[in-house]
């Protein structure tokens, strides 16, 4: 079962994960949120590599509003993104993205920058927030992945 929609599926954000984490993943589904937390760090540490898991992580912590673990979990998701995708560690070096973002980790770098500048302003740090989105409109000028969305709360929280 996919843990936000509950929809009857395996894939998360778009990817399978390890068989060996779905059970750990479908006992964080169907825990009281305030147990989710542990059942997905947990894999995390199991499989490191399984991208989807960082998505989990930081959805359920930016959604209780708890943003210094929804950042780590984000931060960490982006640098494994990024070596998954050959990319350099630190989002500030990224000046293009060589071949499509389209699926894959560049997506899923992509996606997660995004978050992370959400993250970022609702941490109250405007300025991270701005650079991040600049980042991503120079790396996604079409608008794949939604970066418009947070942009507008930035616009509208600097008024």
């Amino acid at each position: 079962m996919n843990l936000f929609t509950g929809e009857a599926s395996e894939a998360f954000f778009g990817s399978e994960v390890p068989a060996a984490l779905q059970p750990l993943l479908r006992e964080a589904r169907e825990a009281p949120a305030a147990e989710r937390a542990s059942r997905l760090w947990a894999a995390q540490a199991c499989a490191p590599q399984a991208l989807a898991v960082y998505y989990l992580l930081y959805k359920h912590h930016a959604g209780r509003r708890e943003f210094a673990l929804a950042e780590r979990a984000a931060r960490a998701g982006l640098a494994e993104a990024a070596r998954q995708a050959a990319l350099p560690p630190d989002w500030r070096d990224v000046q293009a993205l060589d071949g499509p973002a389209d699926h894959g980790p560049r997506r899923f770098w992509l996606f997660t920058l995004k978050a992370l500048a959400f993250i970022r302003l609702r941490s109250g740090d405007t300025d991270e927030a701005r650079a991040l989105l600049a980042r991503l409109a120079r790396l996604d000028p079409h608008g794949a992945v939604g970066g418009e969305v947070v942009a507008r709360l930035l616009e509208a929280a600097q008024r």
